[in-house]
């Protein structure tokens, strides 16, 4: 797989490094009389590279934002990047001024691993306009409304897969998660199990997203010829790899989309509309200017949905899951508050959200604890800017930290420890802090997906803890089986799969499922 930037490959960038060195010059220069945000003191050439852990750099930046304070200035080689460690002041810049901070930044890996069909990564522009409307037309919030019931009935299909095979859970909820998109964009139903669409859109994203980091893309940034080395040499990992995740995004991004449109005249006759076919029937009218265009566009509108739907989703399902084996307490008073509110004769409906408060907190809670985007998507400075005193350069790459923002101890104490009452007050009502607010991004580049999702987690985490008990598994003498939670890394960051038991809460819970499955 891609190689982090460690030691010796950095030490290795001083070799071509005339480029950088003259880059640096002019910009040291340039801001010579300018105030940058404090950060840690950068290395000739090298920068603060070698002090960041790339694998979890969100790590080095929360404890940088200790000493810095909430935005400061770091250079990675020639790279300079600003980080903010606070939703205030994340909403001051990426929000209020958003017509400086909507680019994003070149991000060396994009283009050769085949990511570039993910607009959420193109640059600020017409292309991006056009991808961001025809996205929003499916899923803004009163449009996204209609998707309820489909995301209860693909919940509860996951559960009947728990219920049957609790093993593979982590299958069972890549599978939800992909469905729900799969049906809303392209009108394809996926398979309870094994899914052939699904399956692409999983090997897609095991080698994608560890790559697609700006800490990472540094190393083919400065190393470009990496991807032109023999096969034999030492390095052409990263060609190989490129190849095959050009390969399988090319896949993701055409076959399901090929799929609506051979499809397109049957769904509609059935009265099922996808993004894919409602917007090729509009393709189709005369004053549609230009198909190629438009076409590209829509799927990669379409490619983005898929993307942004399975890997957040899934992980933040992962996470609540290795919650309630940590603390069962939290699972067992979020079942008493759904037994007294929907009773044992039928399953939870967006109906009951509003009467299930303590439900609500476990959802923000799982949103919190554990980020699956840390970082968010990086931002990039259109102009030069000034904030508080300091200067931020126009190509700047701005993050924000959401991990550190999620960690800050002033605002949630204990913040390690998984705590949904804290989003509770006295006489428990929901406060107004709400994790969502810096979790899907901010300003014109913020999640445009993030109504639908927050639908899909929810319908997923109050059906499974209306129906299934997750616990700690046991080994053959009916000892809880120890383990210490292990997380991917990358451009997200999800549990890997850990040892737990998934069954039916009682007999009557049992019987609910299987009615839904007999109806289905």
């Amino acid at each position: 797989m891609f190689p982090s930037v460690d030691h010796r490959l950095a030490i290795l960038t001083v070799l071509p490094a005339s480029v950088v060195v003259i880059t640096l010059l002019k910009r040291i220069i340039g801001n010579r009389q300018n105030k940058l945000p404090p950060g840690p003191v950068p290395l000739p050439l090298l920068g603060n590279v070698l002090s960041l852990d790339t694998k979890a750099p969100w790590l080095t930046y929360t404890e940088w934002a200790t000493t810095y304070g909430d935005l400061f200035f770091v250079r990675l080689l020639d790279q300079e990047v600003v980080v903010i460690s606070s939703q205030q002041v994340a909403e001051a810049l990426l929000d209020k001024r958003s017509r400086i901070y909507s680019d994003r930044p070149y991000v060396a890996t994009l283009e050769p691993f085949g990511w570039s069909v993910n607009f959420a990564f193109t640059a600020y522009g017409d292309e991006w306009r056009l991808c961001r409307r025809l996205f929003h037309q499916t899923f803004h919030p009163d449009s996204a409304l209609k998707f309820r019931p489909m995301q209860i009935t693909r919940a509860r299909e996951m559960i009947v897969n728990l219920i049957d095979d609790p093993q593979h859970y982590h299958s069972h909820f890549a599978t939800f998660s992909s469905s729900v998109a799969m049906s809303v964009t392209y009108g394809y139903q996926t398979s309870p199990r094994d899914d052939p669409l699904v399956r692409i859109v999983e090997n897609a994203m095991a080698i994608g997203l560890e790559v697609i980091t700006p800490e990472r893309a540094i190393l083919l940034k400065i190393f470009p010829f990496f991807l032109r080395l023999p096969d034999w040499c030492w390095g052409s990992a990263i060609k190989r790899d490129a190849q095959v995740s050009t390969h399988l995004m090319a896949e993701m991004k055409d076959l399901p989309f090929q799929y609506a449109q051979d499809h397109m005249a049957e769904n509609l006759s059935l009265g099922q509309v996808s993004m894919v076919s409602d917007n090729l029937q509009r393709m189709e009218k005369p004053d549609q200017a230009s198909k190629p265009i438009f076409e590209t566009a829509l799927k990669k509108a379409a490619t983005t949905a898929i993307i942004g739907s399975y890997e957040t989703t899934t992980s933040t399902l992962m996470t609540f899951a290795l919650a309630m084996v940590l603390y069962p307490d939290v699972q067992r008073r979020a079942q008493a508050e759904i037994d007294s509110v929907v009773g044992g004769d039928r399953l939870p409906t967006f109906e009951d959200r509003a009467s299930l408060p303590y439900i609500e907190s476990v959802l923000r809670e799982t949103l919190r604890w554990q980020p699956a985007v840390p970082l968010g998507v990086p931002h990039a400075t259109m102009s030069d800017d000034t904030y508080d005193g300091y200067f931020i350069p126009k190509g700047a790459t701005v993050v924000c930290n959401t991990w550190g923002i999620s960690r800050d101890e002033k605002r949630y104490p204990d913040a390690s420890r998984f705590m949904p009452e804290r989003f509770l007050d006295v006489s428990g009502a929901l406060t107004n802090d709400n994790p969502a607010g810096y979790i899907f991004g901010f300003g014109r580049r913020g999640c445009p997906g993030r109504y639908a999702a927050d639908a899909s987690l929810w319908s997923a985490i109050v059906t499974m803890l209306a129906t299934v008990e997750i616990s700690s598994a046991k080994d053959d003498q009916g000892k809880v089986i120890e383990f210490t939670p292990q997380f991917t890394t990358g451009a997200t960051r999800a549990p890997m799969v850990f040892p737990c038991n998934i069954s039916s809460r009682s007999r009557t819970h049992s019987e609910l499922v299987h009615v839904f499955q007999t109806e289905v």
